[in-house]
């Protein structure tokens, strides 16, 4: 394998939500194959720059899979070709030399676009604040971990629920654009805790409802948003999700 490689982008291009966008093309000379793609594009920008050419506009925070910042289409597919990953932790040893690779950004009624490859995804932050938290008083009376005991399977599926970043690859595979993986996720990781019991009912109800008023479309269970989730959040949760949110109307 070479240690530099020559690449072409093809890169929306958009300067906001209410204009027109359109791919450009750019030529990237002497890419180490050691660097991840978002480092690929500040070279580009780099050379972008110099030549006082508007540099690329991208998402992106941690770098390490944990933010959810960087989500992108690469070459049609959220997060590029691999799998279990996010775009920062996508490394250019996964292309060839004379590569095209197309990037866009998500697209979703509820994600609309900020500028070139940025979106709002701020619905998501609307759906967590409308019920994805416990109300209760620490202040001053934090208890241990380990004060209530757990089962073991319990406490790892609210983990394995709780492993998802709100990247929103979910809406941006579903071809009905629907949010219900990341909702499920979030439903979850609390009513599998005791802790999160008390407001399962109000929970679930304002937060299928509050996506529901963001856009969101409706779930057939196509299953592409477990197979490009870079947590591999599973469809069971969804199930969950259901099973909640019958319950809770019932209560009502």
């Amino acid at each position: 394998m070479k240690d530099f490689i020559s690449i072409k982008f093809k890169v929306w291009r958009q300067v906001s939500n209410e204009s027109n966008g359109s791919y450009e093309e750019f030529s990237l000379e002497k890419v180490s194959v050691k660097i991840s793609l978002l480092e690929a594009l500040d070279q580009l920008n780099e050379e972008l720059t110099t030549k006082n050419i508007r540099p690329i506009t991208f998402d992106h925070d941690c770098r390490e899979g944990i933010c959810g910042s960087c989500s992108m289409f690469i070459n049609g597919e959220p997060h590029g070709p691999d799998k279990l990953i996010t775009t920062c932790q996508l490394h250019m040893r996964r292309f060839k030399d004379g590569d095209t690779i197309y990037i866009e950004p998500f697209r979703a009624r509820a994600f609309p676009i900020i500028k070139d490859l940025v979106v709002d995804r701020t619905a998501f932050d609307r759906i967590q604040q409308s019920g994805g938290f416990i109300s209760i008083n620490t202040s001053g009376n934090t208890l241990d971990a380990n004060t209530i005991p757990i089962e073991k399977e319990n406490a790892d599926k609210a983990f394995d629920a709780a492993t998802c970043i709100g990247c929103g690859a979910c809406v941006a595979s579903c071809k009905n654009s629907s949010a219900m993986l990341f909702v499920s996720a979030k439903v979850s990781q609390f009513s599998l805790l005791p802790q999160g019991k008390v407001e399962a009912t109000d929970r679930v109800l304002n937060m299928v409802n509050q996506m529901d008023e963001e856009g969101f479309g409706n779930c057939t269970n196509t299953g592409a948003c477990h197979v490009e989730c870079p947590k591999g959040i599973s469809l069971d949760y969804i199930a969950k999700l259901n099973r909640e949110y019958v319950k809770a109307n019932l209560k009502k």
